[in-house]
């Protein structure tokens, strides 16, 4: 029997902090249990990943990538220690998921490493102005674990984690390369037939919430809603307490704000159609008006 290479897809999340909020960077990474067949043309299931030889192989390309890229004296040491020390490769944590059946459970544990920090506000048990008291469950321990720390040393804690302007935290490899996957989705979904693992649905669009919205899902409390009477509280004014008023919709309403905005139309010069500015975009018609 021929042996034919095999094009995965594979979604990669970074993440770069432990439960301690220190500096612990590793990947999470989705892959499809098989891949594309090119030659033939079709996708191809696999029920055994030899997972021992996964560990060599993530060890491999990571330090061999390492020795490339950073060309040094020391970074050459670092490489042959791990090799030394860790002759059956590095820790490569899998787990067989039930994809797709469990898709949206699978998306969430990972979407929240990239919109979450590393840790959260009822994390924070205590504050004292020098010192920061936080909690958090030990990996080791197995049992939840306090720290108390300088809050200079818990902002650089929290701030080593921000990436650079422009980093992608997510990449998507393989067939899940957007390019690639319009070329050969047809051919996926087939094969997901073929072995009873159609995808119904699998995208699904989160529109984004209120301030109100937001806040009732994280508290349970309506925030428009007057703790006194019950009934739903209209905005009239912001106040703050160093800058004073800094919104007042009385004012607003006077400025017009409610108000129809007309129509601004451009005439160009010569010929050529009309332009008709929109909130958005600009529209400007095909044919002469």
């Amino acid at each position: 029997m021929s042996k034919r290479p095999l094009k995965g897809g594979y979604i990669v999340v970074l993440q770069t902090h432990g439960r301690s909020g220190q500096y612990n960077p590793h990947l999470h990474i989705i892959a499809s249990s098989g891949g594309l067949d090119e030659e033939g043309q079709r996708w191809e299931h696999l029920s055994y990943l030899p997972y021992k030889m996964l560990h060599k192989k993530w060890q491999w390309y990571l330090l061999e990538m390492m020795r490339k890229e950073l060309d040094t004296e020391e970074i050459e040491k670092i490489v042959d220690a791990c090799y030394r020390c860790y002759p059956e490769g590095f820790v490569a944590n899998v787990q067989k998921g039930e994809v797709p059946e469990r898709y949206e459970s699978l998306a969430r544990y990972v979407a929240k490493y990239v919109v979450s920090p590393p840790i959260s506000l009822r994390r924070i048990d205590e504050y004292d102005g020098r010192r920061v008291t936080y909690h958090y469950r030990s990996h080791e321990m197995q049992r939840v674990k306090k720290e108390r720390v300088s809050v200079y040393r818990f902002i650089g804690r929290m701030i080593q984690h921000v990436l650079p302007k422009g980093f992608k935290r997510i990449r998507y490899y393989g067939v899940q390369a957007a390019k690639i996957y319009e070329q050969i989705k047809v051919i996926v979904r087939e094969a997901l037939k073929r072995i009873g693992r159609e995808v119904v649905g699998a995208v699904k669009i989160i529109g984004r919430k209120s301030y109100q919205e937001r806040y009732r899902a994280s508290t349970g409390q309506d925030p428009f809603v007057c703790e006194h009477c019950g009934r739903e509280m209209e905005l009239n004014v912001i106040w703050h307490p160093k800058y004073g008023i800094i919104y007042n919709e009385i004012e607003e309403i006077m400025r017009g704000k409610y108000e129809p905005k007309e129509e601004k139309v451009i005439k160009p010069e010569g010929d050529g159609g009309t332009i008709r500015p929109t909130p958005r975009r600009v529209q400007i018609p095909l044919f002469s008006m």
